[in-house]
């Protein structure tokens, strides 16, 4: 059987719209475009690209569409600043197609969320100070305030859990939580709520709360286990009903 060499494959001709992108990309990975910079028009790109308009203005749609670049209406684009919420945005379509596709997903998302916060708790029950452990509990009475409101009680659990993973110090675990924490409240909020059970959600959240002030490791990923655990034991009950 043969088997192409690279000196065989064949050359693939980009489209022209696609080498600006790559052009501006590069631009914005050199620095030389920088966060907060205005993009240069339209016209300046065509001169110094040597292309037409409409390959330009693909570009920089695609250049929005990957989080690069802010395009204004009536107004200058500019430059994003990278972020891991940005990098991890792009991950947001096909993750919500892959969960509502294969439910099976939805079991091996839990599992990653347990393996990642009970290393997050580690970490943050390391680092937690008084500021990081008073914030976390005034948020345990703004989503106490939003009982009666499922949507709203949901949207401060996340805020907790994310505020929590930003202790660690580490952007990209605080980015991944909250995407994965709004991927399973978009498809699956009930592994995440369920009606009559705010006060424990509330009451565990205090729990995990004290041992991280008292910067107990151990004690915080049990907190946070025994909590994880619980939401998904009645979740598995409720649905062999």
């Amino acid at each position: 059987m043969n088997k192409e060499g690279a000196q065989d494959r064949k050359i693939v001709r980009l489209k022209l719209s696609d080498q600006v992108f790559e052009r501006l990309r590069e631009l914005v990975a050199s620095g030389e475009l920088a966060p907060g910079d205005f993009v240069p028009s339209e016209r300046t790109l065509m001169e110094r690209f040597g292309v037409g308009r409409p390959a330009v203005r693909e570009a920089l749609q695609a250049m929005q569409s990957k989080g690069l670049i802010t395009i204004t209406h009536g107004g200058r684009s500019r430059v994003n600043a990278l972020t891991a919420g940005v990098a991890f945005s792009q991950l947001d379509d096909i993750a919500k197609l892959l969960l509502s596709s294969e439910p099976a997903n939805i079991d091996h998302l839990k599992v990653i969320r347990h393996i990642l916060e009970r290393g997050t708790a580690r970490l943050a029950a390391a680092k937690c100070t008084s500021k990081d452990a008073n914030d976390l509990s005034e948020l345990i009475e703004l989503q106490r305030a939003q009982l009666g409101d499922a949507d709203a009680f949901m949207k401060a659990d996340i805020a907790f859990h994310t505020r929590l993973a930003e202790i660690t110090g580490n952007p990209l675990i605080k980015a991944i939580t909250e995407m994965m924490l709004t991927w399973l409240f978009e498809y699956h909020s009930s592994l995440l709520l369920w009606s009559g059970r705010e006060e424990t959600t509330l009451s565990e959240h205090a729990v995990i709360v004290e041992r991280l002030r008292a910067n107990d490791a151990d004690g915080t990923e049990r907190a946070l286990e025994d909590h994880l655990s619980r939401a998904d034991s009645k979740f598995s009950s409720t649905n062999q009903t």
